[in-house]
Parts: structure tokens; C-alpha cells; sequence
């Protein structure tokens, strides 16, 4: 039996669409297995294997506890899954730089290594071989060079190009700088690191390379298509053709609505997308014959719970699946904390019924 996740990628995907769920909701694993995720978080993942195989979530190595929400401090960046965030990304130029005239100072070549900047992918971007030794550990040893024919195995990436500055300054900072004409080095610095990036990953076993860049808001672009065309999507095809002349395929991750960019973003070579529910998927798969999408279910209507509801989305989904062979099942605005257990469970069952070819 074949890789059902490799096929959809490829766009030849099988009868039942499978699911690429972005999953952080330990109260519905409880829910859904009547094992309490967090006096069991292994034992939990393991019946939640069994009852639903198609979410392929990781199972912890060990059955420790894990503390509760409720005994962790709320620092007021938010909750994810389990836990309180102990930062946010974008709170940390404030004791990094002085001012904004000191940010268009900076270069990101001569820095190099960004452990601990909480830049997603943290860590020494100093040489292709430092990146290329620090991705490798993460792929049994036995595969040499490359990932096994027909396989799903890949890469991700936070930072394809966009994400770099908005991280480094913030988001504010990076909106009043981006225009100015010393931002054209630092730019030119990030695709350096990138440069790097993706070399290293050219030569990893893998069949995929996720690549993520949050370049819309779900209104649509954060900034004009023509900076973005000018910064942005020449680096995208450079990048992306290193990893297609090693015989890796590239799947763009992008929060928001991309509807203004899927063009720009297919052009330079990607696979298909993975976004959220704010993107038109009909019109992606009309556009492009069985190229990969996911994204198209929306947690808001989980949240309200109502069964026809979540029964229309599904069947729309279903629709949209049978127009690609590349459709995945995603609730593209995520599964977080706070989504009833009881409609999950529904949706997933929806999904078994009605989500195939």
C-alpha cells in the first residue's frame, strides 16, 4: 500500500481524501479517547491512533504527566495546545535594537548564528554545512542522501524569506522600514541565510520541502505586489529550483487569504498550497489541475458546534477534494484549545462518510 500523504502531494490521491490537521487541542484527545491527556499523554495518543489513524499525530516517547494549563503562568502571549507561550516572537527587537535607525544598521550575515532570537527555527545560519549537519539528525541515518521512493518525507521551513524580517524586527517595525532604501541590504542578507537554507536541504533525504511564509493577512497582502515581486518571489523560484534539480517537490504554507498571490507563488514552482479558509480552494483547483491544497475547513464552525453545519462544510470540502487529486482535509485556521471535543468528533466522522472520490 502506497503513501496516501505522497500521492496527494503528487495530486494522484486516493478514493478517502486524507487529513492534514493542525493539531493543539489535548481536551478533545481526552474527549475523543476517554484517556486523560495529561496524566496520560502516551497512553492517550496511542488509542487516539487507533480510533483515528488518518490524524497521524505523534505519540510520545514516554507516558510522564505534563502540567496543566491551569497551573502554568499566563504571560499574556496567548495558549497553545497545553501550555502558556513563555515569549512572542515579535515582543523581542525592543531589547535588541535601540531605535529603527539602529535595525537598518543590522546585518544578518555578520550575525549569523540566531539561537535563542525566537525566530521560529532558531539556531547558527553561519554555513550551509552547520545547517545542512543540524537538519540531517532529524532522518534515520540508514537513508544516506535520499528518502525512500514514494515516501512523504520532508522538510519544513518558517522562514522561506518573508517571515526573516518580520520576526528579527517585529511586525510594526518591519511595515516602517521595509520601504526604506538601506532595507534593500538587509533583504539582500536574509537571502544569503536563505541561500543557505536550502542548499543544505537540497542534499537532505527527503521527497518535500513546507515551506512557510505568513505574506497575506487573511484581508489579503501585507504589503504592495510589487515589493513582494521585487523581495520576495524571485528568492521563492531561485530557492525552490535548487530543490527541484535535486528532485524535491516544495508545498507553501501561508496564513490569511493568498488569493492575490497563488499565481505568483505557483509560478516559482511550488507543488500546491496549504492556507487557511479565507482562500478561494475552488478556484485554486480549477486553475491548476491536481495541484496540492489544503486549508479549506474553518474552526469557527467547529466552535459553534452545530451538526448541519459542519456537515455542509465537510461536504464542501468533499466537493472541492473531488475536483484535485492534490486535496487534503484541513481546518486551515488550526484546531486549538478551545474547540469542542464533541465537534471534532463530528468532524471527523463527517469526514469518514463523506470526504472521498
Amino acid at each position: 500500500m502506497g503513501d496516501p500523504r505522497y500521492d496527494t502531494y503528487m495530486g494522484h490521491g486516493p478514493k478517502q481524501l486524507p487529513h492534514w490537521e493542525h493539531w493543539s487541542c489535548p481536551d478533545a484527545e481526552t474527549y475523543l479517547t476517554g484517556i486523560d491527556a495529561y496524566d496520560h499523554p502516551k497512553l492517550c495518543r496511542e488509542r487516539l491512533a487507533k480510533l483515528y489513524p488518518e490524524l497521524g499525530l505523534g505519540i510520545p516517547a514516554a507516558d510522564t504527566p505534563l502540567p496543566r494549563p491551569e497551573a502554568q503562568q499566563d504571560k499574556g502571549w496567548g495558549r497553545w495546545g497545553g501550555v502558556y507561550r513563555d515569549h512572542w516572537q515579535q515582543h523581542d527587537a525592543s531589547h535588541r535594537f535601540a531605535s529603527q535607525e539602529d535595525m537598518l544598521k543590522f546585518s544578518p550575515l555578520a550575525q549569523g548564528d540566531f539561537s535563542g532570537w525566537h525566530v521560529v527555527v532558531d539556531g547558527d545560519y553561519s554555513s550551509e554545512e552547520i545547517i545542512y549537519q543540524r537538519f540531517r539528525k532529524q532522518y534515520p541515518a540508514e537513508w544516506g542522501d535520499k528518502a525512500p521512493a514514494g515516501s512523504s518525507a520532508s522538510v519544513g521551513f518558517y522562514n522561506t524569506m518573508f517571515m526573516w524580517p518580520m520576526l528579527v524586527f517585529g511586525y510594526e517595525n518591519f511595515m516602517m522600514l521595509c520601504l526604506e532604501p538601506e532595507f534593500e541590504r538587509i533583504m539582500e542578507e536574509f537571502a544569503e541565510i536563505n541561500r543557505r537554507v536550502f542548499r543544505a536541504f537540497a542534499r537532505l533525504p527527503v521527497n518535500f520541502a513546507i515551506c512557510h511564509d505568513d505574506i497575506v493577512l487573511t484581508s489579503g497582502p501585507v504589503v504592495s505586489p510589487a515589493w513582494m515581486r521585487r523581495f520576495i518571489f524571485p528568492r521563492y523560484e531561485e530557492y525552490w529550483s535548487l530543490l527541484k534539480a535535486a528532485g524535491k517537490d516544495v508545498i507553501f504554507m501561508v496564513d490569511g487569504c493568498v488569493d492575490a498571490f497563488v499565481d505568483d507563488v505557483m509560478a516559482c514552482g511550488a507543488r500546491g498550497i496549504i492556507s487557511e479558509p479565507y482562500t478561494n480552494y475552488k478556484a485554486m483547483a480549477r486553475r491548476y489541475k491536481d495541484c496540492f491544497i489544503a486549508g479549506e475547513g474553518d474552526n469557527r464552525v467547529l466552535m459553534r458546534n452545530k451538526p448541519d453545519e459542519i456537515r455542509a462544510m465537510v461536504e464542501s470540502m468533499a466537493e472541492t477534494g473531488r475536483m484535485s487529486g492534490g486535496y487534503m482535509m484541513c481546518i486551515g485556521n488550526h484546531i486549538p484549545y478551545n474547540v469542542p471535543g464533541e465537534a471534532i468528533k463530528r468532524y471527523l466522522e463527517y469526514s469518514r462518510e463523506l470526504a472521498h472520490r
